[in-house]
């Protein structure tokens, strides 16, 4: 990832900051620290996965429930990115 540009830099650690592994979300904050953009983005994943655990606005699309928590969040304005 250090051999391309930034904007391509970012494309690599687009699977961390999907993932609902928090152990990925907190390397994809680390990785991002340099591309201020792309780091906003990373950690706003990263929280919402130390929060619920997973991703809420997945739930309906795989079949899960969502806790009360998860549906308030949810009605927040860009909570589903």
């Amino acid at each position: 990832d250090d051999a391309v540009d930034d904007d391509l830099r970012a494309f690599f650690y687009l699977p961390l900051m999907h993932s609902e592994d928090l152990a990925d979300q907190d390397r994809c904050v680390v990785l991002t620290e340099s591309l201020p953009d792309n780091h906003r983005f990373a950690i706003m994943h990263r929280d919402i996965i130390r929060r619920f655990g997973r991703f809420p606005h997945r739930n309906a699309v795989l079949g899960r429930a969502s806790t009360a928590a998860e549906a308030e969040f949810l009605k927040q304005p860009g909570s589903g990115f």
